[in-house]
C-alpha cells in the first residue's frame, strides 16, 4: 500500500436535547480520508477548533509530504511531519491535523491486517467501562437533578457534569449544582465534574474543598490553560482527584502533567494529541507511573480503541452531543449499555462513514459556520 491522496472537509451537527430546546449544542469536526494507490481507504477526524487552518494543514502541507509512503509506517510518517513541519514541537493546528491523518492510517492498517485498532495498539480487551456526560453548563440545579435521574434510569453507571463555563455564575453556584446532582443520583453512582479549564487556581480550590462530601470521582481540567504546575499545587491541596490531558497536543505536554504529579487520571484524546501513534506513547508513560487513563473531550468511537487496547485504559466518555454526532455520521458505532461498551470485531475502526449524512452537513465556507445565538468555544449556547 502507498498513500495516493488525502482529503479533508468540515461538517456540522446541531444537537437537540428533549425537554431543553433545539440546537442547545453545535458540534463541528474535520473529516479526513486517505486513499491508497490500490483503492483502499481509511478515515479519521479531529475537532472544531480553527478548522480551515487544519484542513489547509492536512491538504496543503502534510499530504504532499507523506504521499507515496506506506500507511503502516506510522513512526516514519510522524518523524517526517515533526522534522519537516514541526521541529519546534508546536501543538494546536499541527497536532489536530496529524491526529486526523494518524487515525486514518491505523484504520487502513487494521483493514489490511484484519484486526481492530484496539488489537493493533495492544489488544488488552474488546470492551470498556463507560461514563455519560449529561450535565450541560447552562443547566441549573433542578435541571441537573432531573437529567441525572434520567441518565441513571437509562442504565448509565457513571456520570459527568460541567462546572464553570457560565460568565454569570460563580463557583458557589456550582457547589449547589454538584450537590443537587449527588442528591439526585444517590451515593453509589460515581460523579465527575469538568471545568473545561475555566477556573483560576483559587476558585478551583474553593470549589473542590466545598464539595468534598459529594465524593466526586474526579475534577477534570479545573484550571485555566491546563497549567501543570498549578494543577500540581491544587492536587496537593484538595482531596478530590484531578484529571486532565484531553487537549494536550503531544507526549511532551502529557509528560509534564505526569512528572509534575499534577493528575490522578491522565486523559489523552486521540483526536488532538497526534492520534493513536502518540497516544500509545502517553499510555506507556502513564503505565510507568502507575496512572490510569480515561478520555475527556468526547468522541468515544475513536478513543475506545485506545482505552480498550491498553491495560491501563479506564472508562470511555460518552458525551451526549458527541455520541449523537458519531451516530449520525458513521454506520455501526458502538453504544453504551448498562455502563459498558463493546467494540465491533470488524477490522480497523469497525464502522464506516455515512457519506450521505456527511454531504448533507458539509460546511463549505466560513460564512456557513454562522450559529444562531451566542456560543462558547465548545459549541454550547450561552444563556
Amino acid at each position: 500500500m502507498k498513500i495516493a491522496n488525502i482529503k479533508a472537509s468540515l461538517h456540522r451537527h446541531d444537537i437537540d436535547l428533549p425537554g431543553i430546546g433545539d440546537s442547545i449544542e453545535t458540534r463541528m469536526f474535520v473529516f479526513c480520508e486517505i486513499e491508497c494507490e490500490d483503492g483502499q481507504k481509511g478515515f479519521g477526524v479531529t475537532g472544531q477548533f480553527l478548522p480551515w487552518a487544519i484542513i489547509s494543514c492536512i491538504e496543503d502541507h502534510i499530504a504532499p509530504a507523506i504521499k507515496g509512503m506506506d500507511p503502516v509506517h506510522t513512526e516514519a510518517i510522524h518523524a517526517l511531519v515533526w522534522n519537516r513541519l514541526n521541529n519546534r514541537a508546536y501543538t494546536g493546528i499541527i497536532s489536530h491535523a496529524l491526529s486526523a491523518i494518524d487515525i486514518a492510517l491505523w484504520d487502513l492498517r487494521g483493514k489490511a491486517e484484519g484486526r481492530t485498532v484496539a488489537e493493533l495498539v495492544g489488544g488488552y480487551s474488546n470492551s470498556a467501562l463507560t461514563y455519560a456526560t449529561f450535565g450541560y453548563p447552562f443547566f441549573d440545579a433542578d435541571q441537573i437533578a432531573e437529567y441525572g435521574r434520567k441518565f441513571v434510569g437509562e442504565g448509565h453507571k457513571m456520570l459527568k457534569m460541567v462546572v464553570g463555563s457560565e460568565p454569570k455564575r460563580t463557583w458557589r453556584d456550582d457547589v449547589a449544582r454538584v450537590r443537587a446532582a449527588r442528591d439526585a443520583i444517590g451515593p453509589d453512582i460515581p460523579l465527575m465534574i469538568d471545568a473545561n479549564c475555566w477556573f483560576a487556581p483559587h476558585d478551583a480550590r474553593l470549589l473542590a474543598q466545598a464539595i468534598e462530601e459529594c465524593n466526586v470521582h474526579w475534577f477534570e481540567e479545573p484550571i485555566k490553560a491546563n497549567d501543570a504546575r498549578s494543577l500540581a499545587d491544587l492536587r496537593s491541596q484538595v482531596r478530590v482527584p484531578i484529571s486532565s490531558g484531553q487537549n494536550n497536543g503531544h507526549r511532551f505536554s502529557h509528560r509534564d502533567l505526569i512528572t509534575y504529579q499534577a493528575v490522578d487520571v491522565i486523559q489523552p484524546n486521540v483526536l488532538y494529541c497526534g492520534g493513536y501513534t502518540e497516544a500509545v506513547k502517553v499510555a506507556h508513560m502513564a503505565q510507568a507511573f502507575n496512572l490510569t487513563m480515561s478520555n475527556g473531550g468526547g468522541w468515544p468511537i475513536f478513543n475506545a480503541h485506545l482505552l480498550c487496547g491498553m491495560s491501563n485504559g479506564g472508562p470511555v466518555e460518552f458525551h451526549y452531543g458527541m455520541w449523537q454526532t458519531g451516530k449520525r455520521f458513521f454506520h455501526g458505532t458502538p453504544d453504551p449499555s448498562e455502563g459498558r461498551m463493546e467494540l465491533s470485531s470488524k477490522p480497523g475502526l469497525g464502522y464506516e462513514p455515512n457519506y450521505e449524512q456527511l454531504a448533507d452537513a458539509r460546511v463549505n465556507s466560513p460564512e456557513d459556520m454562522n450559529l444562531t445565538g451566542p456560543r462558547d468555544a465548545h459549541g454550547y449556547l450561552i444563556r
